[in-house]
């Protein structure tokens, strides 16, 4: 079983900064997928962003160009660099990890996009 520790959290101003981590423990050989979605207040879940083992990346088209996601495998950590954040961006954001096909999440970090 894998566990997700997230952090990097926290207030930030339009078009400011934040990177959020994801460090994976336990059973984590198996990972095909880690990902990010996040949860806007009142809304659904939502993909943010994913990577694939082989390191392919696939984004939600409101952060496309403003977000990357990086995997450190040595470090067992994802990334979410998170540039020109707007109120929109304000969300619970989860860390996601897919091993065959069962879903584990973190506890989630708050992200809050305010002057």
């Amino acid at each position: 079983q894998v566990q997700l520790v997230e952090s990097g959290g926290g207030l930030v101003q339009p078009e400011g900064s934040l990177r959020l981590s994801c460090a994976a423990s336990g059973s984590i050989s198996s990972i095909n997928t880690m990902g990010w979605y996040r949860q806007p207040p009142r809304k659904q879940r939502e993909l943010v962003a994913r990577i694939f083992s082989g390191g392919t990346t696939n984004y939600a088209d409101s952060v496309k160009g403003r977000f990357t996601i990086s995997r450190d495998n040595a470090k067992n950590t994802v990334y979410l660099q998170m540039n020109s954040l707007k109120p929109e961006d304000t969300a619970v954001y989860y860390c996601n990890a897919v091993q065959a096909g069962l879903n584990t999440w973190g506890q989630g970090t708050q992200v809050t996009v305010s002057s």
